[in-house]
C-alpha cells in the first residue's frame, strides 16, 4: 500500500527531481527493505555463515550487512538475544562504513540513540581504542546503553550530554566523529509512517539550527587530521549540501573527501542549493561545488531508504592557523592540556548555554529525578546519577557495610570465575564496578550513563556479576560454561527466565573449577547470560527487563 505523502513534500520533490520524480514516487509503492548486520565482536563472518538460521543476501556497501527476506523476523531467534547480529535498515549502515574506523581509533558517536551505529563502530574497533557514544535525550539513552551492553562492547562510555559540554571535556580528542544528525526524516517516510505525521513538527528550519551547532562543535572535538562523517535521513538540501557548504566556508581547514559513486550511491546536488537557497550559494561560493563529492542514497536507485552522507577530512597543517585566527585562548589551553593528558572542562558561553537549552527542551520534560533508575538488576537505562556524582568527588568507595575492600572482592571474583585480562581503569560508582577506557577524571562534570563496561556490584562483601559482563564474554573466558542449543528450545526457556534442570556432566569446567557456582550460559557456544548451578538445577540469572516476551 502506497504511503500518503504530504502534498508540500511531493511538490518540492517534483521540482527538484524533474524527470526522476515518477520513478521516485513508485518506490513508495514497494515495501521497505529489512536488513541485519553481523556483530564481529562476537562471531566471525565465516562462523555466522555456518549458523545463519535464514536466507540472506549481501548489502553492497556493508561487508557485514545482509538483506533479510520479507516476513522473516530475526528478533525471534536466540541468536538475536546473544547479540550475534543487529537488526538495521540497510542504508543506515553506510555512514559508519564511510567513517573507516580502525582498531585503536578514538571515536565519538555524537547523536547515537538507539545505538545501531555505535555497535557497528565497536565491531570495527575490536575492543581497541575508545568509543564515546552520546545522546542528548535522557530517555533515548536507555536503549543506547542496552544495545551497547547486549552487543558486548567493552570499550565504550555512554553519555547524556550536549555536544558543547563534551567538547569541554574532550577537546580535540577524537580522530573519528560520527554525526547522525537530528533531521526532518523525509527519507524514512516509506519505512515509518509516523515520520510523515511528525514531519511538520520537525521542520527543516528547526533542524538546520541544531545541525549547524552540532557540526561546529564537532570541529572542536576532532583531533588534527581527523575525520567527521555527517549523515541525515532526509532529502532536504537545506539540511544536507547547504549545511556542509556553510561548514566548509567557516572552516577552511576541512575538505570533502569524495565518496565513490558505487553501489547505487548518487552524488550530492550543489545545484539544488543554488535553486532553493541562492543566498547561501552565493555566500559559500566555490566550496559549494565540493558537496558533489557527498552521497545521496535514494529509495528508487538502491535497496534502502533515503539517506545523505558527507565525509569531512581535516587538514592538520592548518590547525595552528585556525586557533590563532580565532584567538580563543581557552581552546589553546585545552589543546595543551590534552597533549599532557590533563582534562579541562570549559565553561559554556552564553550562546552555548542558549543552544543547549534549545536542544534539551524535549529531554528535560521527560528526565527522571537523579538516582531513580530501574530497580531491575542489569536492565538497560538504569543510571544512579547520585552515585555517579559521589564517585566523581572521590566518595564512591568504601560504602559497603562489610569492612572489606570492594576492589579485593571484585578481583577475587575475576580470578575464581574468569580467565580475563582487565583492560583500562577500574572505576567504582557507588556499589557498581566498571572497567573504563577513559579516565574517571575526564568524565567529571558530565552526565554519565555508563562510564565503561559494567562488571557488577559489590554488596555485603560479595561481588555480583552483571548481565553486561556476561554479554561481552566469549565462552573461553569463563571457567564454568553451560551450553544450550537453539534447536532444543532450552535457550528460549532460559531467555524467558525459567529454571532449568541441567546434569552435572553438561557443566563444562576449566581445570581446578568445580561445577557449583556461577556459569556462563551460552546458546550454540555464544554467551546469553549468567546462571547459578547447584545439584542439577540451574538458577536463572537472566535479568527480568531483558527477558524473551514473544510467543
Amino acid at each position: 500500500m502506497a504511503v500518503q505523502l504530504p502534498s508540500i513534500f511531493e511538490e518540492r520533490m517534483k521540482n527538484l527531481l524533474g524527470d526522476e520524480f515518477e520513478q521516485f514516487m513508485k518506490s513508495y509503492e514497494q515495501s521497505p527493505h529489512a536488513g541485519l548486520r553481523v556483530n564481529r565482536l562476537k562471531i566471525s563472518m565465516e562462523q555466522f555463515d555456518e549458523l545463519a538460521p535464514f536466507d540472506m543476501r549481501p548489502i553492497p556497501w556493508c561487508g557485514t550487512g545482509f538483506y533479510v527476506p520479507h516476513g522473516v523476523k530475526p528478533g525471534l531467534h536466540p541468536y538475536y538475544h546473544a547479540g550475534l547480529y543487529y537488526i538495521q535498515e540497510p542504508s543506515a549502515m553506510a555512514p559508519v562504513e564511510l567513517l573507516d574506523v580502525q582498531p585503536g581509533d578514538h571515536v565519538l558517536d555524537l547523536c547515537a540513540a538507539p545505538g545501531g551505529k555505535s555497535t557497528q563502530i565497536a565491531a570495527k574497533l575490536q575492543g581497541k581504542g575508545v568509543l564515546v557514544t552520546n545522546d542528548i535525550h535522557s530517555e533515548r539513552t536507555k536503549a543506547l546503553a542496552k544495545n551497547v551492553e547486549l552487543y558486548g562492547v567493552r570499550n565504550a562510555v555512554v553519555l547524556n550530554e550536549s555536544p558543547e559540554r563534551i567538547a569541554g571535556a574532550f577537546p580535540h580528542y577524537f580522530n573519528k566523529v560520527l554525526i547522525d544528525a537530528p533531521c526532518s526524516g523525509e527519507g524514512m517516510f516509506r519505512k515509518d509512517e509516523d515520520m510523515v505525521k511528525s514531519w511538520e513538527h520537525h521542520s527543516v528550519e528547526k533542524c538546520v539550527l541544531m545541525q549547524r551547532d552540532i557540526l561546529e562543535t564537532a570541529a572542536k572535538l576532532l583531533a588534527p587530521g581527523g575525520m567527521i562523517v555527517y549523515s541525515t535521513c532526509t532529502f532536504a538540501p537545506e539540511e544536507n549540501e547547504a549545511m556542509i557548504a556553510e561548514f566548509l566556508n567557516l572552516n577552511p581547514d576541512f575538505t570533502v573527501h569524495d565518496i565513490p559513486e558505487t553501489a547505487g550511491f548518487a552524488p550530492g546536488r550543489p545545484d539544488w542549493v543554488r535553486q532553493v537557497m541562492p543566498e547561501t550559494a552565493e555566500k559559500t561560493g566555490a566550496v559549494l561545488d565540493q558537496t558533489r563529492g557527498t552521497a545521496r542514497l535514494w529509495p528508487h536507485l538502491l535497496e534502502g531508504e533515503g539517506h545523505y552522507v558527507a565525509v569531512l577530512q581535516h587538514r592538520p597543517e592548518t590547525t595552528a592557523e585556525r586557533i590563532s585566527s580565532v584567538g580563543d585562548e581557552k581552546e589553546t589551553v585545552s589543546k595543551i592540556a590534552e597533549d599532557q593528558g590533563i582534562a579541562v572542562t570549559q565553561p559554556l558561553s552564553k550562546a552555548d548555554r542558549k543552544r543547549e537549552r534549545l536542544m534539551r527542551t524535549e529531554s528535560r520534560e521527560r528526565t527522571e529525578r537523579p538516582g531513580r533508575g530501574s530497580k531491575n538488576e542489569g536492565r538497560a537505562g538504569r543510571n544512579n546519577e547520585r552515585d555517579a556524582r559521589k564517585s566523581s568527588r572521590g566518595k564512591g568507595r568504601g560504602t559497603d557495610p562489610v569492612n572489606i575492600d570492594p576492589g579485593t572482592v571484585y578481583q577475587q571474583f575475576i580470578e575464581e570465575h574468569l580467565e580475563l585480562e582487565l583492560l583500562g581503569e577500574t572505576v567504582f560508582y557507588g556499589d557498581r564496578v566498571y572497567q573504563s577506557s577513559v579516565g574517571a577524571s575526564r568524565l567529571e562534570g558530565l552526565k554519565v550513563i555508563r562510564p565503561g563496561w559494567f562488571m557488577g556490584t559489590v554488596k555485603n562483601g560479595r561481588f555480583v556479576p552483571s548481565h553486561p559482563l556476561a554479554c561481552a564474554l566469549n565462552s573461553s573466558e569463563a571457567k564454568r560454561v553451560i551450553n544450550l542449543t537453539s534447536a532444543s528450545g532450552e535457550a528460549v526457556r532460559y531467555l524467558k527466565g525459567e529454571t532449568l534442570n541441567i546434569e552435572e556432566a553438561r557443566v563444562e569446567c576449566k581445570p581446578g573449577a568445580a561445577a557449583k557456582g556461577y556459569a556462563l550460559v551460552c546458546v550454540d557456544g555464544y554467551a546469553l547470560g549468567w546462571g547459578k548451578w547447584l545439584e542439577g538445577v540451574l538458577k536463572n540469572e537472566y535479568p527480568a527487563g531483558w527477558r524473551w516476551t514473544s510467543v
